[in-house]
């Protein structure tokens, strides 16, 4: 068994990131993120935060947008709007969730497509369904990294991944799909889980539940991806024992040290992807 490394992977992405900034500040661009943070969210102020701090130490140019529950959701857009029309900007964050007096789906479809740099709007969603990738969700993408990175097979593979939601299951089983595997998606009224999951050559978990994943859930030599984040005793730990299933696969993430580190790393490689295409002249901001 092997521990994927996703502190490790990162680094030696960001290394290159660096070196993809430096040679756009020749040109006199820097990539630019804008953050739009609502509400007083414990664990969204911690992300935001390691964003910040990641932005910091690549070089890249970030403005955050605060705002509370007494803001109205036309002023939310409204700043949206600005930053969509911000030369500077090359990338729009809405850090989710947002507190449930607003109707996050609707803001986060005031994002320019072209600043999407989070994946979750209805144009790159619809890219990606179309296998015409233009910026993939963070943590899927982080995910497709690591798997590079270890020389895992992707295709002909038939991997399930446990979680439908739009910001992690359903991106990641059409990326893995667009890249020839058999994908299974199974979710919290999938019945018979278990057997499903032990018939997984990659298993990607993203529920939300604290070690629910146990060993009788995964066949012998499985690749692993826990993608859960669960605050027990004080601790993290994700949605899988990875004491009792890191003794039958192949491969497994850690949490923390495996998704986590990726998925800010890949935020900021959408970020610097999106500068790449900044009209010379100035970014138009327009709205698709």
């Amino acid at each position: 068994m092997k521990i994927i490394d996703g502190k490790l992977i990162s680094n030696e992405i960001r290394e290159d990131l660096k070196k993809q900034i430096d040679e756009l500040k020749k040109e006199h661009i820097v990539p630019g993120l804008g953050i739009v943070l609502v509400g007083n969210d414990v664990a969204s102020e911690i992300y935001v935060r390691n964003k910040i701090k990641a932005c910091d130490e690549l070089g890249i140019y970030h403005e955050l947008c605060r705002f509370t529950e007494e803001n109205t959701e036309e002023e939310i857009i409204c700043q949206i709007q600005k930053l969509n029309e911000n030369p500077i900007i090359d990338g729009i964050l809405v850090q989710s969730p947002l507190p449930s007096c607003f109707d996050e789906e609707r803001v986060i479809s005031y994002v320019d497509s072209k600043k999407d740099v989070d994946g979750f709007g209805i144009y790159n969603l619809g890219a990606l369904l179309s296998n015409d990738e233009k910026v993939i969700a963070a943590t899927p993408y982080g995910i497709l990294k690591m798997l590079e990175y270890e020389n895992i097979e992707i295709e002909g593979e038939y991997v399930v991944v446990v979680g439908a939601s739009l910001i992690v299951g359903r991106p990641m089983a059409t990326a893995l799909l667009n890249r020839g595997a058999t994908v299974t998606i199974a979710h919290s009224k999938t019945k018979n889980l278990q057997d499903i999951t032990k018939q997984a050559d990659i298993l990607i978990v993203a529920i939300g539940h604290s070690k629910f994943i146990t060993e009788e859930y995964v066949k012998d030599g499985a690749v692993v991806i826990d993608v859960g984040t669960n605050r027990v005793d004080g601790k993290l730990c994700g949605d899988v024992d990875f004491d009792g299933v890191s003794k039958k696969c192949s491969y497994i993430t850690p949490v923390p040290g495996g998704v986590g580190p990726m998925t800010i790393t890949m935020l900021l490689a959408n970020v610097i992807e999106q500068a790449k295409l900044r009209e010379r002249g100035g970014y138009n901001g327009s709205k698709n």
